[in-house]
């Protein structure tokens, strides 16, 4: 099967681009540099934060390690951090190779993944820079692609299916929401968070993705052969292009086979663009209705009629095989209980899920996010709390106040990005304790990744290098919180306490 999955540009057409500068990667400031007032009233604390650019020697952060793969711009390799030994990925980009346009891209890229917090979602770590190269560090993802797997298994059940694809459905309907589109949806850029049966699953390369508008259609013809939609090969679409590879993805999983298959590329295209769906063949003797009514709606020819990422997840034939009872009693108890109204302390808790937990320390905490994410779009809302708690939670006298109050009260507590409902890195952050995975060892690590000269004390200027938007009357209301000799300075002491508790 790996013969029919190249990934290519299919054309290098223009196309109306919504971002043509750079990136600002300091853009974040402004929102807290209008006046004191507005900074203490309005400080938003999320992952993207804390991947600024910098300007570092990226080998006195990180060990080099094994070779991943090599492109055109540069190559792919794993990294170890030197003060953590955690593994990530490392994207090196050679600054020489890029045109202008492929340097916005570039730019565009990260741009997206910052902005981008969701458990299917490849998660960015830092960014850097120097003389000759860009440097892109995401998590490592050792479970091997999607389509590796497909391979070896040749068909899945339709338990399997619609396991993998509700995962798949979820981060594309959350970066819809967010009015991103991937574009290059494929088995290849599918990851297995590890080798175990159980695996997670993560969305990978964003390098074809971009913004969109609502009804402002998009142009360039970008994708894999197989997967691409009709509308992008006509140069007329919008974000459902997602919906049609993904419903591609989903035929290949229940029939081993693609739904429109050529010995030339020409010869698919044709396929694609008369966009007929045949379940003739033996292997769908055996596939429930519900299974092909779902492939019929997502490659439905008129875009117009072909439903979306959100209505996907949420039909029936998904919700039948993705039913999961891991949140408990207890677990909501803990969850209505956390508090973190200390400004550093929710910057230090934002600092330590982004840069010090690693994936399989968190796949307990993922399963319980998506089963409070009931409608799948990445985030889990106070209507779902309200569900979640009414359902495990049948003593109606554990709340003083109603459970609508009370619920607006726990978003309270858990938002940090002021965005109304919890989001992926909010809801790790309030399991830290709970799990247990926030040991002192983890935060003393902590500590030294942004004690940056060593000296035991952490300054200003090197919260600064670690967080974007802290400039003197941010700084000093984290001193108030957490300085108790009134040096001025946040030593390894006051950092543990803060995040323990114990101030």
């Amino acid at each position: 099967m790996g013969s029919y999955c190249c990934a290519q540009e299919i054309t290098n057409s223009n196309e109306n681009q919504i971002e043509t500068k750079p990136i600002d990667f300091n853009q974040n400031n402004k929102k807290y540099q209008s006046s004191a007032t507005k900074k203490i009233t309005l400080l938003k604390v999320s992952p993207d934060l804390f991947i600024p650019m910098k300007r570092q020697d990226i080998y006195s952060v990180y060990s080099l390690g094994k070779a991943l793969g090599e492109g055109a711009y540069g190559q792919v390799s794993t990294v170890t951090n030197k003060r953590t030994g955690i593994i990530r990925a490392m994207k090196a980009i050679r600054k020489d190779s890029l045109f202008e346009e492929e340097e916005q891209k570039l730019f565009q890229e990260m741009n997206i993944l910052k902005d981008l917090d969701h458990p299917n979602i490849v998660k960015l770590s830092e960014l850097f820079q120097d003389e000759k190269y860009y440097y892109l560090i995401t998590e490592y993802l050792q479970g091997g692609e999607l389509f590796d797997r497909i391979k070896k298994a040749k068909t899945f059940s339709e338990k399997d299916a619609a396991k993998i694809m509700c995962q798949i459905l979820s981060g594309v309907a959350y970066c819809h929401t967010k009015q991103i589109v991937h574009r290059d949806l494929k088995p290849e850029n599918i990851v297995f968070t590890s080798n175990d049966e159980d695996a997670q699953l993560k969305i990978i390369d964003f390098g074809t993705s971009r913004r969109f508008e609502k009804n402002k259609k998009m142009t360039k013809r970008l994708g894999t052969p197989y997967y691409i939609a009709p509308e992008v090969l006509l140069k007329q679409y919008n974000e459902k292009c997602d919906v049609w590879s993904c419903g591609v993805m989903l035929f290949i999983l229940l029939a081993g086979y693609p739904p429109f298959y050529g010995k030339k590329e020409a010869d698919i295209y044709q396929k694609i663009v008369k966009a007929q769906v045949s379940f003739h063949t033996a292997e769908w003797s055996k596939i429930s209705e519900p299974a092909k009514q779902l492939i019929l709606k997502m490659l439905c020819k008129n875009v117009d009629q072909r439903i979306s990422a959100q209505d996907a997840l949420n039909h029936p034939w998904m919700i039948e095989y993705n039913h999961t009872n891991l949140v408990d009693k207890q677990f909501l108890k803990n969850l209505s209980q956390f508090s973190a109204k200390s400004k550093l302390k929710q910057s230090l808790l934002t600092f330590m899920a982004c840069q010090m937990i690693q994936q399989n320390e968190v796949e307990d905490i993922q399963k319980k996010f998506k089963e409070l994410d009931q409608n799948g779009d990445g985030t889990v809302s106070k209507d779902e709390l309200i569900q979640a708690f009414q359902e495990k939670l049948l003593n109606k006298d554990y709340f003083v106040d109603s459970l609508d109050e009370q619920m607006d009260k726990v978003i309270k507590q858990i938002d940090t990005n002021l965005s109304g409902k919890i989001d992926y890195t909010e809801f790790i952050i309030v399991c830290l304790q709970q799990q247990r995975i926030l040991t002192e060892d983890k935060i003393k690590q902590a500590f030294k990744i942004v004690d940056i000269d060593g000296n035991n004390y952490i300054s200003k200027e090197e919260f600064q290098q670690v967080m974007e938007g802290v400039d003197d009357v941010l700084w000093n209301e984290f001193l108030e919180e957490c300085d108790e000799d009134k040096d001025g300075k946040i030593s390894e002491e006051e950092f543990i306490q803060i995040i323990m508790n114990k101030i």
